[in-house]
């Protein structure tokens, strides 16, 4: 069963009984108030549960809450290099400066985190920043893990790839996703070392991974499970 009917406070309210519920609940969704009740649940029942819950619901439809990962002044992003502080301020315009360790986005006072210019804007800074870093961290991080265990690779590249944290190719180049810059230490070094063992195994043999294995002091099925545990950009 499904009622709908119009309050001139709430607007317009649903109600609908599921055979899941055991109790009467009261949501607002996408600005619309939806109660559920169990079948056995009686009308009036609700409405008077409405009626008690009014100056909450009414505060929950004027104010309703930020979709999930949605970027505003309470996000928190802690990369291998910088950490995110997004703030609003008296200019009109939107600007960002990594320094000391702090990418710093500045957004105008009156700005509305769930504009979808808004967020695209503010994840495009985030990307650039990923990119400068990863481009300064990452080609210094290889050759250095190329040189403790004897690898050679002929090129390096940083691209924006968010379905694969990096790649080679028979010749030997090396490409890395930005998005490593998002991992720990250890897990960006195990990416590193995976792409460097490719350039003499570019199978995932048993050959493959007993190298793996020797680069990473026998954690390379541990570091791999590890990594599965965290999303690209």
């Amino acid at each position: 069963m499904i009622n709908k009917f119009k309050d001139k406070d709430l607007g317009i309210i649903t109600i609908k009984t599921s055979p899941q519920a055991k109790r009467y609940i009261l949501k607002v969704k996408d600005g619309v108030v939806v109660g559920t009740m169990p079948v056995c649940g009686e009308l009036n029942t609700m409405l008077a549960f409405i009626e008690s819950s009014r100056p909450k619901l009414m505060l929950a439809l004027q104010h309703p809450p930020l979709p999930k990962n949605i970027l505003n002044e309470d996000s928190e992003l802690q990369t291998n290099t910088f950490k995110l502080h997004i703030f609003r301020t008296d200019k009109d315009n939107f600007y960002m400066n990594l320094k000391e360790g702090t990418l710093h986005i500045a957004c105008p006072e009156k700005t509305d985190f769930k504009d979808e210019w808004v967020q695209k804007l503010l994840k495009g800074f985030i990307e650039r920043a990923l990119g400068h870093e990863a481009k300064r961290v990452l080609p210094q991080r290889l050759l250095a893990l190329s040189k403790q265990f004897g690898f050679t690779y002929s090129s390096v590249k940083i691209n924006n790839s968010k379905s694969r944290w990096g790649s080679c190719s028979t010749k030997g180049s090396i490409n890395l996703s930005l998005s490593l810059m998002l991992l720990p230490a250890h897990l960006s070094d195990y990416v590193l070392l995976h792409e460097l063992c490719h350039t003499k195994e570019m199978n995932h043999s048993e050959r493959f991974w007993q190298l793996m294995d020797q680069v990473t002091n026998n954690k390379a099925l541990t570091l791999r499970k590890e990594l599965k545990g965290y999303k690209m950009l």
